[in-house]
């Protein structure tokens, strides 16, 4: 633990992240009740689904760094690549159809998931190229 900043930025990031998902608007709320997304449906619940997610991420990352040089190098590199194919999926799926209705703070929370996931995995790979 290095640099706590990041840690609590990471925080931060992901109470956001919990605050935004669980408040969509009423197509965003009808949209969560008729296709049972029940991880998310309170704040309590999407806060503990963000950050089971990145906890995971975390533990991934800090499993990865721990491998040899050019595999770690290797593994976080895919797993960069991964989330940030994520991402840019997520952020052309919420701009698109029927969930561009479900209102501006939902479809943020959703693409800040997977931005979530490309900064730990990016922080975890700078960390590991500059060791």
């Amino acid at each position: 633990m290095r640099n706590p900043f990041f840690y609590v930025l990471l925080l931060v990031l992901v109470v956001l992240d919990g605050w935004l998902l669980a408040h969509p608007n009423l197509i965003g709320q009808a949209g969560v009740f008729f296709f049972d997304y029940d991880y998310i449906a309170t704040f309590p619940k999407a806060l503990g689904t963000v950050a089971l997610v990145v906890g995971i991420a975390l533990i991934i990352s800090w499993t990865g760094s721990r491998l040899s040089q050019p595999v770690a190098i290797g593994v976080l590199v895919a797993l960069l690549a991964a989330s940030a194919y994520y991402l840019f999926q997520s952020f052309t799926q919420y701009n698109t159809g029927v969930y561009k209705l479900t209102g501006a703070g939902f479809r943020a929370g959703a693409i800040v998931l997977p931005g979530l996931l490309v900064l730990v995995f990016g922080e975890a790979l700078l960390r590991r190229l500059r060791s």
